[in-house]
């Protein structure tokens, strides 16, 4: 009880805090468009009437938090999950890419990883230029790839998918080569000792012990994933997604839009990252780890 009262108080305090900026920032970021407005409209309000002005506004400059709460209760509750109007529905289009990616993306990770681990060359070869690709920016990867598989006829979900596995991939390389590895020295001596072969050290010592690491890396590597499904709709003019929801919404400055877009995003993502850190706790639960 004290453990999570002790977690708990210190992040409420900060949400308080976040809002409370929020709100300010929300007066002076709305102050300049509503004073025009009551200029032209000849109304001079009171400070408490201009306040409530500047948190009522259509499209806000900076929409207020309860703005957004509201706009999102509505676009999630308040609409058939089936229709184009829904959260539910952008985001369940979003999300479906986004697990396709992540899934090649985890997949190749993997693979990589045991070549690195197995193969000095490749480590020495194959390694720099996998972190040299992270640093191209990825709105700079998506309209080409777009652009060139659009050219041989494919289209639809899995250009998508391909730059969510970009994004997802790196992460899962990087903590699978470090689990592969992190086996002590005296243990791998050991099971030298016993005459175990490559085969069976990798599959009862590396493996069990990359668990942890793999897990860890695929919290990173599912929240990049769905920004990579999310950048992927910006280029190829989706009409649904929560990427479409984004661009849809700037082009007619529907900012309360585009924020409940945001936050429909981060939820998601933080849904993700909560089922596969249980997932995880299950797989190393049933390998007989300790709990923490």
């Amino acid at each position: 009880m004290d453990s999570a009262r002790e977690k708990i108080i210190p992040v409420t305090a900060i949400v308080a805090l976040i809002i409370a900026v929020w709100y300010v920032a929300a007066i002076f970021m709305n102050a300049p468009v509503q004073r025009d407005m009551n200029k032209r409209a000849d109304i001079t309000p009171t400070t408490l009437e201009f306040v409530v002005q500047t948190y009522t506004q259509a499209k806000p400059i900076l929409p207020a938090p309860h703005q957004i709460v509201a706009n999102f209760y509505k676009s999630t509750f308040e609409v058939k999950p089936t229709s184009r109007r829904s959260l539910v529905y952008h985001s369940g289009v979003t999300l479906s890419s986004t697990l396709l990616g992540f899934a090649l993306g985890t997949v190749l990770g993997i693979l990589i990883a045991v070549g690195i681990v197995h193969v000095p060359a490749l480590d020495r070869s194959f390694m720099p230029w996998i972190v040299a690709s992270q640093t191209i920016p990825i709105l700079a990867i998506a309209p080409m790839v777009i652009v060139v598989l659009a050219a041989v006829g494919v289209t639809g979900l899995i250009p998508k998918a391909l730059i969510s596995a970009y994004l997802s991939f790196f992460p899962v390389v990087v903590g699978m080569v470090k689990g592969l590895r992190s086996p002590d020295f005296l243990l791998l001596d050991l099971m030298r000792t016993y005459n175990a072969g490559r085969a069976t050290v990798f599959w009862k010592l590396r493996v069990p012990a990359s668990v942890p690491f793999l897990f860890a890396s695929m919290k990173v590597a599912i929240a990049a994933s769905l920004v990579g499904a999310i950048v992927g709709e910006l280029p190829t003019g989706a009409v649904a997604g929560i990427g479409a929801k984004l661009l849809g919404a700037s082009y007619y400055s529907q900012t309360i839009d585009m924020w409940s877009a945001l936050i429909a995003g981060s939820l998601v993502a933080a849904l993700l990252v909560v089922l596969v850190g249980a997932v995880g706790g299950f797989v190393e639960k049933r390998m007989g780890a300790r709990p923490s």
